[in-house]
């Protein structure tokens, strides 16, 4: 692990329990790799087809957005900028395909990768994998505000 959740917390606003990445495990030049483990016990689990739950999707989108704002933040720090996490805002998906199921127990690698960058929007290409399959891949667009 290079990052852990107390270290995510200074670079993005979210927290419990709407806070979807437990830690960095990974990260190269505009790319970042983090982890979230789907704990039993997350609310949505309890509704979201009760007996045979799964992660819904729109989370898992959520979970990938997050992922890339910490990637955009840590990259500012980086560069000797501030931490901009809680000016970055989920603005779109394109793309986004959900291919396999996110279960209670399972441990999601959330994968995020800069493509492009045009004024104060940023595309990244991400792909949320469980296990050995790939739960969503697709394309995200986050804003910063000015």
């Amino acid at each position: 692990m290079i990052i852990g959740k107390e270290d995510i917390k200074k670079h993005i606003p979210h927290r419990e329990p709407f806070l979807f990445v437990d830690s960095v495990v990974s990260r190269g030049a505009g790319a970042l790799e983090a982890s979230l483990f789907l704990s039993p016990g997350l609310p949505f689990f309890k509704g979201h087809f009760p007996g045979r739950a799964i992660m819904p999707g729109v989370l898992i989108v959520e979970a990938l957005a997050q992922a890339s704002g910490l990637l955009l933040s840590l990259d500012a720090v980086e560069k000797g900028r501030e931490p901009c996490g809680a000016k970055i805002f989920y603005l779109a998906s394109n793309s986004v395909k959900f291919t396999h199921t996110a279960r209670p127990g399972d441990t999601l690698l959330l994968r995020s990768r800069l493509v492009k960058s045009f004024g104060t929007l940023t595309q990244f290409s991400v792909e949320a994998v469980c296990g050995n399959s790939v739960a969503a891949s697709g394309n995200l667009v986050l804003a910063e505000a000015e």
